[in-house]
């Protein structure tokens, strides 16, 4: 007992120093925590047991991937759901069967090059869900790209692992692994619908009972799943059908789930409560602490040793996950008919493999069908994509204003030189430009209309713009950060320009050729940061939209006007009220993370 509580604590004072140190050098936290993890354990062998690793390694990530459950929110993810679903099919099918041939070439066995396959098909739902979330971007248009995309991954990624949990890949193995994958899920959505709900409205008075219960929650899903095939081979014999069964299938039956599946599924069940906030708010330093022990752990497990036995294919492998699969997103992203930007966002988001892919080349070598070379290759691939993906996001805006030009051939420009994603009206007159149709650029159109005033909205989410041209409102589909899209519009005859877009070099651009062509349109943009209103003021913005400080500004408005007027009070909560109902009748939903 005093060895674990010694282990744990110095794997915290370390990865505490590691990331405080990358703090002050501006750098994001994750490698740090990798690098931790090399220390302690490769380099100076502070902690050898790798039971100890192993078991600290699996905890985190089964409680990270039922924080990433909580995430999925199937309400946001409507409006990508056929990218999400066919294209997240068509981006895995494609980087599993290159990965598969390119093993096969540098001599890898058939098993081991299909392993290497969907190590490769696989990315990270915990890395990139945290460090959009840090970001504060999980209600983009790209967040919900990606996290469309992972949640099918993640699906088709425990159809794998149940698939791989035996020696026999018979056909009877592959239904049999379906059904109890099938079962997982419709034995969740059951309880989802049914009973968790009830569940939590009586824990839900009480703080520490709704924290006890999530937790609950996560151990009930991760026991039930790893011992899924032992409940259905019960059920069976209870109903008087296990003894038609053969000793073969039987054997079919028995192996379970991994218990980090359970919490992945434990999480979505409950990711739909009215209470998923204050869940989530309660989870998020535990999250933060065992985020902090699975970065350190997989530092900890890299054996270079076994690595240079197979450093050609490594560095071939590191080269396709980075450039190869995030060619391949950017391919699909475009052929669905999204701009160049969350093609390209998404792309370099989901540049890694995922912790999938260590559960698979774990139970692989456990089962004897991967070598310790293909698991350190696979350890050592995480650690290396996952620390570059930290920098992609971190500057990915940066990334893609040096790209950008290049990029332009991913625009499927023949289907949108056309009208099918545009609608000017007939006079094609409008005085108001809004970029941006997000939830504060709603609240702006609202407003506009109630003025009369004739206005052209932009917007790069193809599903906004088809609902707006359904409603015939005058819109075009691009992105405001590209010229291209500035040339179309009228700019000259333009009274205003309002941008809720939060990007600096956009709204930069916007003020430049707005001011160059039409020196009397006001122009209002949007910043995140006090420093970035500053410099978009000092460039010639005529107002600067701080979104997380509208609501405190708002509020101090209607104390000002309506206090003494309990009537006033009584109109606008009515307006009020209204204003949420039709928000949520397009899917708009409050940011969770501030």
């Amino acid at each position: 007992m005093d060895t674990i509580f010694f282990d744990i604590g110095l794997i915290i004072i370390i990865a505490t120093i590691a990331g405080y140190t990358a703090r002050l050098m501006k750098q994001p936290l994750i490698p740090a925590y990798i690098l931790a993890g090399l220390i302690i354990g490769p380099v100076l062998g502070l902690i050898t047991n790798t039971g100890i690793i192993a078991t600290l390694s699996e905890i985190g990530i089964a409680f990270l991937l039922f924080m990433v459950g909580l995430e999925i929110d199937f309400r946001r993810l409507k409006n990508v759901a056929l990218v999400a679903s066919v294209g997240g099919l068509i981006q895995m099918f494609l980087t599993f069967g290159l990965g598969f041939l390119i093993a096969n070439a540098f001599g890898i066995g058939r098993l081991e090059s299909i392993y290497v396959g969907l190590i490769l098909a696989f990315s990270s739902t915990l890395v990139v869900v945290k460090l959009l979330a840090d970001k504060r971007e999980l209600d983009t248009l790209h967040a919900r790209m990606i996290i469309g995309i992972l949640l099918m991954q993640d699906l088709i990624a425990i159809f794998a692992i149940s698939i791989l949990s035996t020696n026999d890949f018979s056909p009877v193995f592959f239904l049999i692994s379906i059904l109890k994958g099938a079962v997982l899920l419709g034995f969740m959505m059951l309880m989802s619908r049914y009973l968790l709900p009830q569940v939590f409205k009586y824990a839900a008075k009480s703080r520490e009972m709704l924290l006890l219960m999530s937790l609950t929650t996560m151990f009930f899903f991760s026991v039930f799943a790893n011992k899924l095939g032992f409940v259905i081979l019960e059920f069976l014999n209870m109903i008087h059908l296990k003894q038609f069964l053969t000793p073969a299938l039987i054997s079919h039956f028995e192996p379970g789930f991994s218990i980090a599946i359970g919490a992945f599924v434990g999480g979505v069940s409950i990711a739909n409560l009215p209470y998923k906030f204050e869940i989530h708010g309660k989870t998020t330093s535990l999250r933060d602490f065992f985020a902090t022990i699975f970065f350190v752990a997989l530092g900890m497990q890299l054996l270079l040793s076994d690595v240079s036995t197979l450093i050609v294919p490594f560095v071939f492998f590191v080269f396709f996950v980075i450039a190869v699969k995030s060619f391949l997103f950017m391919l699909v992203c475009s052929f669905f008919g999204y701009k160049k930007r969350p093609s390209f966002l998404t792309s370099v988001s989901l540049a890694q493999v995922s912790e999938f892919s260590l559960i698979i080349v774990t139970q692989g070598l456990y089962m004897g069908h991967v070598s310790s070379e293909i698991f350190s290759i696979t350890v050592l691939l995480a650690i290396i994509t996952i620390a570059t993906t930290s920098y992609f996001i971190k500057y990915e805006n940066w990334i893609y204003r040096k790209l950008a030009n290049a990029l332009t051939i991913f625009e499927r420009t023949v289907k949108y030189k056309g009208h099918s994603l545009e609608h000017f009206g007939e006079k094609e007159k409008y005085e108001v430009v809004l970029c941006g149709y997000n939830r504060i650029g709603y609240s702006i159109f609202k407003t506009l209309q109630k003025l009369g005033r004739h206005m052209l909205v932009v917007d790069y989410n193809p599903e906004t713009v088809r609902e707006l041209i359904h409603k015939k409102v005058p819109c075009i589909y691009g992105d405001v950060g590209d010229m291209e899209v500035l040339e179309r519009i009228k700019l000259k005859k333009i009274k205003m320009v309002v941008s809720t877009v939060p990007e600096l070099q956009d709204n930069l651009m916007i003020l430049k050729r707005v001011k160059e062509v039409n020196k009397k349109a006001i122009i209002y943009v949007t910043a995140n940061q006090i420093d970035e209103a500053l410099k978009l003021y000092d460039a010639g913005a005529d107002y600067v939209i701080l979104a997380h400080f509208l609501g405190g500004e708002h509020v101090s408005v209607l104390i000002e006007n309506f206090t003494d007027d309990i009537n006033k009070i009584l109109k606008n909560k009515i307006e009020h009220i209204q204003d949420l109902k039709s928000r949520k009748e397009v899917g708009h939903e409050h940011p969770e993370h501030h």
